[in-house]
């Protein structure tokens, strides 16, 4: 395996920060998430869903997830409505991306192959599903018309976790994780003292 080719497919990798989601732009949204970010929070969100699922390897869950976009570097992310009239074979761009990288390549290939199709893929899936409903929260508690959006991920979820996960993303609001970090009381004294100014 020549070490050119790796660097070739991590530079393409990279093309991940550029492609933006495109449903997104359906919503009116000019600033979208990249598939980049999405995958960082799918895969985050891989490894919490399978260890909640008690799946006996979260490292290959997560790992599916950190790959599930790739094939997106080379035909872009094509939006539902789009994809009822343009038909790309994303199979054979994630083989091509991956061929020249031997014994690494395929495993990379095999687990691409995973998404959605194993139980380990079906809890990746799930985990791409909660993200997109999460960002959509996010935008939907911006003034965003993707309410729709968030319905129709969670519809989707085939785990009874991600289920979960999913019935309560639709109660909770997204920026209730900050709310209360200034009452704690093991906040050193000249921090309580910055957040009481604000």
């Amino acid at each position: 395996m020549e070490y050119k080719n790796i660097w070739d497919f991590i530079f393409e990798l990279g093309q991940q920060k550029f492609v933006c989601h495109d449903g997104l732009r359906l919503a009116g949204i000019k600033d979208r998430d990249s598939i980049g970010e999405h995958a960082l929070r799918t895969a985050q969100i891989a490894y919490i869903l399978a260890r909640l699922e008690n799946y006996e390897n979260p490292y290959k869950v997560c790992t599916i997830a950190v790959f599930h976009e790739i094939g997106e570097c080379r035909v872009g992310d094509i939006n539902k409505i789009a994809n009822r009239y343009i038909k790309c074979d994303e199979e054979n761009a994630v083989r091509e991306q991956t061929e020249k990288l031997s014994y690494i390549g395929k495993e990379i290939f095999e687990l691409w192959k995973e998404f959605e199709h194993t139980k380990a893929g079906i809890i990746a899936k799930d985990a791409d599903l909660l993200e997109l409903a999460a960002t959509a929260k996010e935008l939907l508690e911006k003034g965003y018309d993707t309410e729709d959006w968030i319905n129709n991920q969670i519809e989707r979820l085939q785990t009874p976790e991600a289920k979960k996960l999913g019935n309560i993303l639709k109660k909770q609001n997204s920026t209730d994780w900050w709310k209360g970090i200034k009452k704690f009381s093991y906040l050193p004294e000249r921090v309580k003292k910055h957040y009481e100014k604000i």
